[in-house]
């Protein structure tokens, strides 16, 4: 009995083989089955849907272009998503790039400048140790500034799910912050 590929909706390995081998009937096939599961994984982790569409389309280039270098059949997923992961990274840092800043007070001393650095450096802390799915949530509406049905659309979440791991990650990060204090 073949094994399917790297997971459900996957191909199986022979498509995948067949693919790394050059055979453009197995790519393309690889290429659309892969779709769907990059396109949902970009949305978990871009700031926006036309920057989740573009890390997904970007990482199927990557796949078409560079199926040949990998090495086994059951990396294709993680290969796939390590891309995405990259791209979605790279993208969020342009943005930053771009984004306007802010223009500070014109006169800072030496001590307020230590002391807001630190205080950013103990929240980017504590927001790093909240799990993942209340992270990603507290990150996209309270960093990022998204509205709340727009993050759990992003997230795949009914409105009330997202609002509930939202109080949840809030609460976790003042109470982490708080027992810092003390």
């Amino acid at each position: 009995m073949a094994r399917t590929g790297p997971g459900p909706g996957w191909p199986e390995d022979g498509v995948v083989i067949a693919a790394r081998a050059g055979d453009a009937a197995s790519i393309a096939a690889l290429v659309s089955a892969a779709h769907p599961h990059v396109r949902r994984f970009a949305h978990t982790l871009c700031a926006s849907e036309q920057d989740a569409e573009d890390a997904a389309q970007e990482a199927l280039i990557v796949l078409f272009r560079k199926i040949g270098t990998l090495r086994a059949t059951a990396a294709l997923s993680s290969w796939m998503f390590q891309i995405v992961r990259h791209e979605c990274v790279r993208r969020a840092r342009a943005l930053r790039r771009r984004a306007t800043p802010v223009p500070e007070p014109t006169v800072i001393s030496a001590e307020d400048d230590v002391l807001r650095r630190l205080e950013g450096e103990r929240v980017a802390v504590a927001i790093a140790a909240l799990p993942a799915d209340q992270r990603c949530v507290l990150v996209m509406r309270d960093v990022q500034g998204m509205p709340g049905r727009l993050v759990a659309q992003q997230m795949g979440l009914s409105t009330a799910a997202m609002k509930s791991r939202l109080h949840r990650a809030r609460t976790a990060l003042r109470a982490e912050l708080g027992s810092e204090d003390g």
